[in-house]
């Protein structure tokens, strides 16, 4: 019997694909990637750990965790996502290319310090925030997290850092089962993590109205220098982990909602990192509506998304609520919602 795993080759072999059609290729710039090495991984993950996923290289099919097994090059494509992804964060900040999205693999977002997690070895956009905090001298950077599932090895890696401010649409009750509207950060980081959990079944208008009443009044009072984006593809409406109904039209709005954040804050400079996403056909067509979007040739009008954020109302209405929620938690930190 053939195994099988939902994070398979083939979600990028398919988005590959569809980047090769002549409706697509030639209008982007590729960024090579590199192999990441072993002090740039402990910028977030401790020794010991790195050296447990190395040494599962050349080993079939070592479990990590329940949901987190390696094959024998997991580690070196591990590190290749890592790489890939401080490339792109390296050619956007220096102006090379306007934003970027770093199709990689395995996703990141669930991994911590010291453990694997929901498919995750590496915390990918962890490491790209610590990356550009260290290497281009950054102050503030915001990341956005649109996956199905709660980034929780995101969240508490930046509990207590008020350097980078985590925001966070999930679907609530679902794995990890973290996420909650009160889990706000500590320390110095107390109201730098804003959690959304979201009921199952949520889509466009929900996305669209939550976006612009908490992720965009926040966004533009902390100000980033850059944008990073977990950008899960398992809220797609046909998705086989997930109960909620965003189409790839629907990624448009969000990803407009950002690029008009990140051009008002930080000259444009966004770069999105692929997290879940398991319905490959619906991966391959939502990909490409972000990537269209990132690079113009589709632009979402403010029109459109006062109608969309309008229209969800009417079916499904809890949103307002739960936005008063987060409003409540977050405004002892947050001046603009006092």
């Amino acid at each position: 019997m053939e195994h099988y795993h939902p994070e398979s080759p083939a979600r990028l072999q398919a988005v590959y694909s569809m980047l090769e059609k002549p409706d697509m290729s030639g209008h982007f710039v590729e960024i090579e990637p590199r192999y990441a090495d072993r002090k740039e991984i402990a910028l977030v993950h401790e020794p010991d750990y790195i050296e447990l996923v190395s040494d599962t290289a050349g080993k079939a099919h070592v479990y990590l965790d329940p949901d987190t097994e390696t094959t024998p090059e997991s580690f070196e494509t591990a590190r290749l996502a890592v790489g890939g992804l401080f490339n792109a964060i390296d050619q956007v900040m220096t102006g090379r290319v306007d934003n970027a999205f770093a199709l990689i693999r395995p996703p990141g977002h669930h991994a911590g310090e010291r453990h694997a997690a929901g498919f995750c070895l590496f915390n990918n956009i962890a490491l790209g925030a610590r990356y550009a905090l260290s290497r281009h001298r950054l102050n503030r950077i915001l990341i956005v997290d649109w996956d199905l599932h709660h980034g929780d090895g995101t969240a508490h890696i930046f509990d207590n850092d008020n350097r980078v401010l985590y925001f966070s649409t999930h679907q609530s009750p679902a794995y990890p089962g973290t996420g909650a509207v009160r889990e706000i950060g500590q320390g110095k980081g107390a109201g730098f993590t804003i959690n959304v959990p979201l009921r199952p079944g949520a889509g466009n208008a929900q996305y669209v109205k939550i976006y612009r009443a908490l992720l965009d009044p926040v966004a533009r009072a902390f100000k980033p220098e850059l944008i990073l984006v977990s950008a899960g593809f398992d809220i797609y409406y046909q998705d086989p982990l997930g109960e909620m109904k965003v189409t790839p039209r629907g990624f448009a709005y969000l990803t407009r909602i950002l690029m008009n954040i990140a051009d008002d804050c930080c000259g444009g400079k966004l770069v999105m990192v692929l997290e879940g996403g398991y319905h490959i056909d619906g991966l391959t067509e939502s990909v490409k509506s972000v990537l269209r979007e990132l690079c113009d040739e589709t632009q979402v009008t403010d029109e459109e998304l006062f109608r969309i954020e309008g229209e969800g109302e009417e079916r499904f209405s809890p949103t307002e609520p739960l936005i008063q929620s987060v409003m409540e938690q977050i405004k002892p930190y947050w001046k603009i919602f006092q």
